[in-house]
Formats: C-alpha cells, sequence, structure tokens
C-alpha cells in the first residue's frame, strides 16, 4: 500500500482542458503539448472546463474543477497552479507564522514611532515593505528608510525559513499574488501599514546639499506610520491636484527634493531603460475588462531613488567589513555584444556612439549607458519605438543576479549593490538583513558564505522562472482583452501598433486598442504581400528581396486580428495595409 501511495504522488499533475465526447470525457493538457487521455468515468464534468488532473498510465484521474475555459481569471489562475504545482501553505506553515506573529524575538529598538512616517506602494498592495521619513538638517536633510523586520519573525533553520526558501520570492500575476510568506505576517505584523506600531530595520542617513552621504547608521527601531499613499495618488499631489495628508506633506517635500538630487548625481552613470508593466482590471465574475502598460511616473522614481541609495549603503557596509552576504551583481557586458549592439543601433539609424579600438568590460558598459541615452532621446524625437530600441541596449547586458560576491551593479552604475528593502517578498533580502545587523551589534547572526552562496544560486533561478510565469500571465490576460475588443467592435477592427521584435518567420507587433494599450501579436512574413521578406544580418530588419522595403523593429505598423486563441495567450496577426 505505501508503495502504491508513492508511485500515486509521483504522477505528474498539469492543467487540462476537459472534453466530452459521447459517453466518454477525455482530458488534454492546456498549456503544453500533449495528446488527450482519457478520464475516470466517476468523474462530474461540463463543457469548457479545465481541471487539476492527475495523469496516469493510460488514464487521468480529476484532482479538482479549476473553472472555465473562457474565463480569464480561472486561467490565470490555472497557469499559476501548473507553474507553481501548488497555491497557498501548508497548515504546519500557517501555524508557525501565527505563532511568530504573537512572539517576535526580543531586541533592542529605538522608538521612531513619533517621528512622521510614510508609506507609497501600488493602489492594490497588501505587503508594505518600506516607509520613509525625512527632516531638514542645515544645507541638508536627514532620511530615515524603515524596512520591515522580517528577521525578528522568520527565524533561521525554522519551518518558515525554509519555506521562503523554497519559494524564494513572492509571484505577482495579474489575477492574484502567491506570496512568499503567509499573510499572518505579509499582510500582517509584517507590514509597515497605517497606525499600527511595527518592527523595522532603520536606515539613518544624513544628506549634504549636493546629495552626498555624510554619514550612515543602521538599528532595529520601532515604528508607526501616519500616512499610506499610492503612486497614482502621490502624482496627483506632485502635481497639485491633491492636497499631502498633513501630518506627512514637509516629509513628502523633502524626500522629492532629496530623490530629485540623487537622480542628477547618477544621471550619467545609471542605464536609461523604457518599460512598462500591464495592469489589469477585472469584473466581479473574472473577466479582464481593460488594461493599461504603466509607465514609471515621478512617484515611482521617488521611491525607486531612495530604495536603491539605502541598497547601496547597506551592501558597502557589509563589503567594507567582510561580512558574508548576498549581493545584486548586474557584470559589465561582454565588448563583442555591445559592439553588435552598437552596429544594430546603426542599421536602424539610430544615433550611437563610435566603438573604440581594444574596448574593456568597463568601456563597453560605459557605451551601453550612453547609447540607452542616445536612443531614449531618439525614441522620442521620432515619437516611436522607445520600448524597442531599450530592448536592443538591454539585450547586449549580462542579466542581473544574485551572488555571495560583490562585483558591483552596472545598470545603476553602482559599485556595491543588494536587495535590502523588501525582506517580506524576496528571501535574499532577509539574508541580507541578518548581514547587516550582525554588522551593528543588531541581535543576529551572518549567513555562512556557503549559506549565501546556495540561496543566491535558487533565488536566481525562482526569479527567472516567476519573471516568465508573470509575462504568460499578462499575455493571456491581454489576449482575453482583445478577445472582448473584437466582440464589442467587429474583427475587421483596424490596430495601429510598432514593431516590437523581429525573427526569420516574422515580426512581433505591439498594439493600442480601446480597452487597453498592452496588446501584442505576431505576423507571419509570409502574410506581407509583394515579395519575400528575409530577416537582415543586424537581426533589426525584415528587408523585402526585391525592393528593399524594411519592416525594421520600432516602425509604425497598422494590423489585424487574424485569430486569437486567449487561453494560451497567443494573437496571429496580418498586416492592415498589405
Amino acid at each position: 500500500m505505501a508503495d502504491r501511495r508513492s508511485d500515486r504522488a509521483a504522477l505528474p499533475r498539469k492543467v487540462a482542458l476537459l472534453e466530452r465526447k459521447g459517453r466518454f470525457t477525455s482530458a488534454r493538457p492546456l498549456f503544453e503539448r500533449g495528446q488527450p487521455i482519457a478520464l475516470e468515468r466517476k468523474a462530474r464534468t461540463r463543457e469548457g472546463q479545465i481541471a487539476w488532473v492527475e495523469f496516469g498510465a493510460g488514464r487521468a484521474r480529476l484532482i479538482r474543477d479549476l473553472g472555465r475555459i473562457d474565463n480569464a481569471r480561472d486561467v490565470s489562475e490555472a497557469l499559476t497552479l501548473e507553474r507553481l504545482g501548488r497555491r497557498g501553505f501548508p497548515q504546519k506553515v500557517e501555524e508557525a507564522a501565527e505563532q511568530a506573529a504573537a512572539s517576535p524575538i526580543e531586541a533592542a529598538r529605538q522608538d521612531l514611532t513619533g517621528l512622521p512616517t510614510f508609506t507609497v506602494d501600488p493602489a492594490t498592495a497588501r505587503d508594505f515593505d518600506d516607509a520613509v521619513s525625512a527632516r531638514r538638517e542645515g544645507d541638508g536633510l536627514r532620511l530615515w528608510i524603515h524596512i520591515a523586520d522580517v528577521s525578528a519573525f522568520v527565524r533561521p533553520g525554522s519551518i518558515l525559513e525554509k519555506e521562503a526558501f523554497l519559494r524564494a520570492n513572492s509571484t505577482y500575476v495579474p489575477t492574484s499574488v502567491e506570496p512568499m510568506l503567509p499573510h499572518s505576517l505579509s499582510s500582517g505584523v509584517c507590514s509597515l501599514s497605517p497606525g499600527d506600531e511595527r518592527l523595522a530595520v532603520t536606515s539613518e542617513m544624513l544628506l549634504s546639499g549636493s546629495g552626498e552621504v555624510t554619514s550612515a547608521s543602521f538599528y532595529r527601531s520601532r515604528i508607526r506610520s501616519d500616512a499610506r499613499l499610492d503612486y497614482d495618488q502621490l502624482d496627483q499631489i506632485f502635481a497639485g491636484r491633491e492636497s499631502a495628508p498633513e501630518i506627512v506633506a514637509e516629509q513628502l517635500d523633502l524626500a522629492r527634493k532629496a530623490a530629485a538630487i540623487l537622480a542628477e548625481l547618477r544621471k550619467g552613470n545609471a542605464l536609461e531603460v523604457n518599460s512598462a508593466e500591464p495592469s489589469f482590471e477585472f469584473d466581479d465574475e473574472g473577466n479582464v475588462t481593460r488594461a493599461v502598460a504603466e509607465r514609471a511616473t515621478e512617484a515611482h522614481r521617488l521611491i525607486e531613488q531612495l530604495m536603491v541609495l539605502t541598497n547601496e549603503q547597506v551592501a558597502g557596509l557589509t563589503v567594507n567589513r567582510g561580512i558574508p552576504s548576498v549581493y545584486r551583481v548586474h557584470e559589465m557586458p561582454d565588448p563583442d555584444r555591445v559592439e553588435r549592439m552598437l552596429a544594430q543601433l546603426a542599421s536602424l539609424e539610430l544615433p550611437a556612439p563610435p566603438v573604440p579600438s581594444g574596448m574593456g568590460p568597463s568601456t563597453a558598459g560605459q557605451l551601453a549607458v550612453e547609447a540607452s541615452r542616445s536612443v531614449a532621446k531618439e525614441a522620442a524625437r521620432r515619437g516611436h519605438g522607445a520600448t524597442a530600441y531599450s530592448s536592443l541596449v538591454l539585450r547586449s547586458l549580462k542579466p542581473a543576479r544574485y551572488l555571495e560576491k560583490n562585483l558591483g551593479h552596472a545598470g545603476l552604475g553602482s559599485e556595491a549593490y543588494c536587495h535590502f528593502t523588501s525582506p517580506i517578498r524576496r528571501f535574499p533580502d532577509l539574508l541580507v538583513h541578518r548581514a547587516l545587523l550582525s554588522a551593528v551589534g543588531g541581535g543576529e547572526e551572518a549567513p555562512s558564505t556557503g549559506d549565501a552562496a546556495e540561496a543566491a544560486l535558487h533565488a536566481s533561478e525562482r526569479e527567472r522562472e516567476a519573471m516568465i510565469l508573470e509575462r504568460d500571465a499578462d499575455d493571456i490576460c491581454a489576449a482575453f482583452l482583445l478577445e472582448r475588443e473584437l466582440f464589442q467592435e467587429g474583427y475587421e477592427k483596424r490596430f495601429e501598433g510598432e514593431v516590437s521584435g523581429v525573427i526569420r518567420s516574422g515580426a512581433f507587433v505591439r498594439f493600442n486598442g480601446r480597452l487597453g494599450d498592452v496588446y501584442e501579436g505576431f505576423v507571419p512574413a509570409r502574410r506581407i504581400r509583394g515579395e519575400r521578406f528575409e530577416l537582415n544580418e543586424e537581426e533589426t530588419s525584415l528587408v523585402g528581396s526585391k525592393t528593399g522595403r524594411k519592416v525594421s523593429l520600432g516602425d509604425a505598423i497598422a494590423v489585424q486580428v487574424e485569430k486569437v486563441d486567449a487561453p494560451r495567450g497567443r494573437v496571429d496577426l496580418d498586416p492592415a495595409d498589405g
């Protein structure tokens, strides 16, 4: 009996579409290729049902119903289940979290509950990792960046730590979040919610009038946030259309000035990247109704600058003291890849710096930064292509990752950098907290080099997996929204877009509609009428073999939708003008 249970536990589980043919029902894998397999007869099913199914030898067993194939929320949640393998926490982890929430470790803390403090997060956020305080001091100002003290609740070797390590990060899809920590911690006692006393680790920094950090100290604290702001609200305040909460109005103004100074200091060293994150809206039944591509605003940049500064200061301290920790590294690019990127920009007639002889990694990194700025400026002048041109620069770089050694962060122009400011949703941040607190007498033991290396490798892998899942879920929701728009306005509708990518077989196109500006689809080269198109040597354009006509990255293009496969996030397009 034990052996049979073991065999059953090892059987693969997948999301499947249930298909009825006469008296028989089969399960066909939804998100990957696979033949339909007959479902056990005792299962009760309905048309269009998707389910969590266990596939055995020639037979499939229904585990549970997951909803309908024509519902965006159901399909997005099903994809998340398949990629993660499970949702929610085991009961023993939930119980451990509740116990930890009620009994954090005792530690010496500074009482900062009387210091005016605010948080800024997305409107839908439930877990608030960071809070800000500020005060004018002479010609400069004093900043307090308060980060949730997750290390007081999640202890080394505990079942909570083991679960957090395995997850490595919170995973966000348009319809939900799968948190790294149970809600009693992530959106409960660890979250810096307004009006509640919370345990924090505070970075207190004195900035000169020019933005240089003249002193920095780190310690455990107790805080109380006075105002919870979201990014849209803060942008309204900055635009003068809304008043700031009086209790933090001065602090907001000072933080805004500090962020502007810091951004100016970083201007010549950091990449300028044009990107946007899709944000979807759903009705009560789980149908997607609207979407926007959210771009970084002044409110986003304010928090980003303050968090980058804090992460740099923490990383610098652990590096200087030789304390084992986890770093966020972004190595200098390979000169060959940057040289190719510059050739690609030239093929698109984009301004690019000349290629020096004998270019090394450091020079390559500087050229990438310079190129990112020049293409952003040119895209603004042309009125299109910003995201596509930025992607060329990004693809020439090495991906950022976690590492137990400090190798600097080329994209930010930082000599030492770490992730410290989001311990509720990232496991490396928790280890960095322990490393920092061990250095300042905060009552923690630094991770060993081996533990830091293991966590860095695992977190980097899990981060990549989460990014792929989040992107695929976005594609699914965007495809469902496009179907909705076509149903409402007709399948012959013409959309204006721009080329976001080219491969030998065709072009990817991002385009906007009435309900959303997050659509993307594929135009096969064979559908572009008039001649045969081939990919150029730089892989930036499809070029007509007869006339030399080009379809290039960043080009404006009009398209019509040929087919939508919403549950798989696929959209086939035709050029509207031949």
